[in-house]
């Protein structure tokens, strides 16, 4: 894969097979199901996603900066990560451009099959280069708590 290489969005099929393990708490790598109110309608809308832990810290990296999920991560600031009955509620906070390189080099070593959705060659060095195409949110205390 090359940086020209466009990132794709995983088949929805793999997702909805996803987001239905997650519900009845079965443990996929280290995916979450993030439910964040939608920017729009309000509604909950759900994903899932991985957890990228560095230094006692927890974080979600996005292969695509223009999805959904990331738009209302970034107007609602706060979501829920669950899987089955554990529910926490927490706040998002977007990195800036400059502290993504740890993170993103620290996802290409706990997240290893989820490198192919970012369009990108999985050299640590490629993708801290490019960190500028790739969100990431730290993960911080539990809402009210």
């Amino acid at each position: 894969m090359t940086a020209t290489d466009r990132p794709k969005a995983p088949p929805r099929w793999i997702v909805r097979l996803n987001v239905w393990l997650l519900r009845r708490g079965l443990a996929i790598g280290s995916q979450h199901l993030l439910t964040v109110r939608g920017r729009r309608s309000g509604l909950p809308r759900s994903t899932p996603i991985s957890i990228v832990t560095l230094e006692g810290a927890r974080y979600i990296v996005a292969a695509l900066a223009e999805v959904d999920w990331v738009k209302n991560v970034r107007a609602a600031g706060e979501g829920v990560l669950s899987r089955g009955r554990r529910h926490q509620t927490v706040h998002l906070v977007e990195l800036p451009v400059e502290e993504r390189g740890p993170i993103l080099r620290a996802f290409l070593v706990q997240v290893p099959g989820g490198v192919r959705y970012f369009g990108i060659s999985p050299d640590p060095d490629e993708l801290a280069a490019s960190a500028t195409r790739y969100p990431v949110f730290r993960v911080e205390g539990v809402v009210g708590g």
